[in-house]
């Protein structure tokens, strides 16, 4: 479940960073104040009302237009460069110590349990509990 979560984190923080740093351009052809095409990063079709216009060589139709096109564009970031030698020297200091310290966390910790596989138990001579009267009740 960790590793579905992290993966799923890891590509959207990528695909955040790829649709940060794309310019997106967004052209809307209007015709008599209705939108007749939209286009992305690229040109909106003409609707050819322009070009019926200039086929039929009226002057007093040429001068007013009935077509607009509106562009709109943003700009993505081109200033990605940060790295870890614009932090001062105690930014660094604290980073280094909060990721390992972090890290720590998830990291499972296995307690060496000695092995005397080596040396058999030494041979008792006698009961010791017998010995001294010793009994559990």
């Amino acid at each position: 479940m960790k590793n579905l979560f992290h993966k799923l984190f890891s590509v959207s923080m990528a695909l955040l960073l790829l649709l940060s740093t794309i310019s997106w351009t967004v052209e809307k052809h209007l015709c008599m104040g209705r939108v007749m095409d939209i286009a992305l990063f690229g040109q909106a079709d003409d609707c050819g009302m322009q070009a019926s216009l200039a086929l039929l060589g009226d002057a007093s139709i040429e001068k007013k237009q009935c077509c607009d096109n509106e562009v709109f564009t943003i700009q993505g970031q081109d200033n990605l460069n940060l790295g870890f030698s614009n932090f001062d020297f105690s930014q660094q200091v604290f980073l280094i110590y909060f990721t390992t310290s972090y890290l720590g966390l998830f990291q499972e910790t296995t307690d060496k349990n000695i092995v005397c596989d080596s040396y058999p138990p030494p041979k008792i001579a006698e009961d010791l509990n017998i010995l001294h009267q010793v009994f559990l009740i």
